[in-house]
């Protein structure tokens, strides 16, 4: 009885997440029927040499999901042949290549999937793609044959390379002496299984790896829900009171009649929808009021005033945070490290501001350097859309 072992793809479902290269493995097992061997193979004599191996390149009956090959690069250790075939039994192995040799093995990877090249550009890395023959013990007719195949999956996106997943599998078949027509089929079929494995792969992770994503989007909001009882998040339309002024006031304040500690944050999330990481950034500008504090000689509005537009710079700062925020500006490679160094770049800033402001004010006694700084946040605050919060100008 004659035994062929085939290997074929496993289901989709069963693929490694795409944070890493996935490795699949498959070996499965077919029992042929004798009568087989007697039906379409090539016959040569025992001691004759084997002829190079006619791997028959054939568009492969499945739609490309969301690629196409573009480039095929053979690493094979052993480029001298593709198979070692034993021509009996007791012979020893001889080296047998494809027709046409490597550049047969990548027309067959390259032209088996139908060509979209306005999808993503996959090389295909030949790690292997070999065959070996071992003689069945106790008959001196029968011949095992192995078929590995190893590819790697890439892309290049923005100039960079992105790896994608591997494929390592085979088959197994049993053949006679003069049995050589289940060699090419064989192979040919190996090779079908890595890129339908492929294929099933990139349709699935293309769904939620950000590695396969083709472009960027970013939107920025607010956040402006004040439920915590020591946070207020800049509103508008909500400024400053005596009553977010909660720390004890400091004896050592010298003229300075208050003080507010404003900052800013951000939050970034990303989700992969239609081929394209939406980013949301959501910015938030806040006053710790039990860090903040008035002297009492002071509950008035001009110093009200003076602690709003501190308030106020902050708010100025996020807005220009949030307009570097654009797919111009970053990629799909390092959008995430550019926001935060544009965060730090907005923090310095924020600093000097706040610095200078206090400065050329005089922490607010200066009156006329005051209504000047009134002017300029009003203005910026109107450019950006921001509405300005109602306080009375000294």
């Amino acid at each position: 009885m004659l035994r062929r072992f085939i290997g074929q793809c496993p289901p989709a479902a069963s693929l490694l997440p795409p944070s890493r290269a996935a490795v699949v493995v498959g070996w499965w097992l077919a029992l042929l029927p004798c009568w087989l061997l007697l039906t379409g193979s090539q016959s040569a004599p025992a001691t004759a040499t084997i002829a190079p191996l006619a791997l028959r390149t054939e568009l492969l009956p499945l739609e490309p999901a969301g690629f196409y090959v573009a480039r095929v690069i053979d690493e094979r250790k052993d480029q001298r042949a593709v198979a070692y075939l034993l021509p009996a039994p007791d012979k020893p192995a001889q080296p047998v290549d494809l027709q046409g040799g490597a550049a047969t093995l990548r027309r067959f990877v390259q032209q088996g999937i139908k060509r979209n090249a306005t999808l993503r550009p996959v090389t295909v890395r030949v790690r292997e793609c070999r065959i070996t023959e071992t003689p069945v013990s106790g008959t001196n007719w029968l011949i095992d044959g192995k078929v590995m195949v190893h590819l790697a999956f890439e892309w290049q996106r923005n100039g960079k390379t992105i790896p994608l997943t591997s494929y390592q599998g085979g088959a197994r078949y049993r053949r006679t002496t003069k049995q050589l027509g289940i060699i090419e089929p064989t192979l040919r079929q190996s090779l079908a299984d890595a890129l339908g494995n492929f294929n099933g792969w990139i349709a699935q992770a293309a769904r939620y790896d950000e590695k396969l994503a083709t472009g960027l989007r970013i939107s920025a909001t607010d956040h402006t829900a004040n439920t915590d009882a020591d946070t207020l998040f800049y509103t508008p339309t909500r400024p400053l009171t005596y009553a977010d002024f909660r720390a004890q006031p400091r004896t050592n304040g010298g003229r300075y009649g208050g003080a507010v500690f404003p900052s800013f944050s951000y939050q970034g999330s990303a989700k992969l929808a239609e081929g394209k990481v939406h980013v949301t950034v959501t910015t938030k500008v806040f006053v710790v009021r039990s860090a903040s504090w008035l002297a009492p000689t002071h509950h008035d509005a001009y110093t009200l005033n003076h602690e709003q537009r501190h308030f106020d710079l902050v708010k100025l700062v996020a807005e220009r945070f949030k307009r570097k925020l654009s797919p111009d500006s970053m990629t799909l490679d390092n959008y995430n490290a550019r926001m935060q160094f544009q965060y730090l770049q907005s923090w310095w800033e924020m600093n000097r501001l706040q610095e200078q402001y206090d400065a050329e004010t005089g922490g607010g006694q200066n009156t006329a350097a005051q209504a000047r700084w009134n002017q300029r946040i009003e203005a910026e605050l109107r450019a950006f859309g921001v509405r300005p919060p109602s306080a009375a100008q000294p």
